[in-house]
């Protein structure tokens, strides 16, 4: 380890370990710098950092379907009056829907979803309202969830593209990357769509 001196020279520091796992470094001038203990160097940073909404959704593909079901489901109850049977029916349908939506989520997500769906009592056959007030709430929540990730999808797309900028800008003189982002693997596509964040609506 070397440390530079006021006349631009590399002077060497040396370094030791206590007892307790501290790094102990020992300056140019003699004396001792206790640093953090070995076992914080170590960590890796971003281990408790909460992951991304888009890893959240294990399976896209099952979401996205269980949500336009719903969404349709929505539009049946607010278009034509039930009957006690079709009311019963559509509650056996919602808490299914909703299991199957657990099944294609993380389990961050699914502990969210289960303190904000409204859950009907088994004794009873919920009336009109009630149907129509827990299927947009859901469908509401679904959207919400969509967006996040359109809007995480979008922030990924910038950064990668702010990257391939830097890395054109480092090359030497004469030296080139592709202009297409695609040319690398796992690069975000090139599009001339206009979606961004802000977009919404897409999917619900």
């Amino acid at each position: 380890m070397t440390e530079s001196s006021s006349e631009g020279q590399e002077v060497p520091m040396a370094g030791a370990r206590t007892e307790d796992g501290k790094v102990l470094i020992v300056g140019p001038d003699g004396m001792a710098v206790e640093g953090p203990p070995r076992s914080d160097l170590d960590d890796e940073p971003g281990d408790d950092e909460p992951r991304s909404v888009t890893e959240l959704v294990e399976q896209p593909a099952k979401v996205m379907r269980v949500a336009n079901m719903i969404r349709q489901l929505l539009e049946e109850v607010k278009s034509a009056p039930l009957d006690e049977a079709s009311r019963q029916r559509l509650k056996s349908i919602h808490e299914v829907s909703i299991k199957e939506l657990e099944s294609g989520l993380a389990p961050e997500l699914v502990e969210e979803l289960e303190r904000l769906t409204l859950d009907f009592t088994d004794d009873s056959v919920p009336t009109e309202a009630e149907l129509r007030i827990a299927q947009a709430q859901l469908v509401g929540w679904l959207e919400g969830l969509f967006h996040g990730i359109q809007t995480a999808l979008f922030a990924q797309q910038m950064a990668a593209r702010q990257q391939l900028e830097q890395m054109r800008r480092a090359l030497p003189g004469g030296q080139h990357l592709p202009e297409d982002a695609s040319a690398f693997p796992g690069a975000p596509q090139a599009n001339n769509s206009t979606d961004g964040p802000g977009s919404g609506g897409m999917y619900l």
